[in-house]
């Protein structure tokens, strides 16, 4: 096997946007995620909508919803 070939495998800090945070390997030193396991609607149980960029309501004005 090749020396220098593969990056350095370490703990890295995961940072959820709903606060959420926890440690795992990566070979980068911190992680910032929009969706964890903690407010996932899979994991909770909770139907959440998630908008990016405004596409909700631009379909609603579309097709005439209110």
């Amino acid at each position: 096997m090749k020396k220098q070939l593969h990056p350095e495998y370490k703990k890295a800090k995961v940072t959820c946007a709903c606060g959420n945070s926890f440690e795992t390997g990566s070979t980068k030193d911190e992680l910032k995620v929009e969706i964890c396991s903690g407010c996932h609607p899979f994991y909770t149980g909770k139907q959440k909508l998630v908008d990016s960029g405004g596409r909700v309501e631009k379909f609603k004005k579309k097709y005439g919803l209110k």
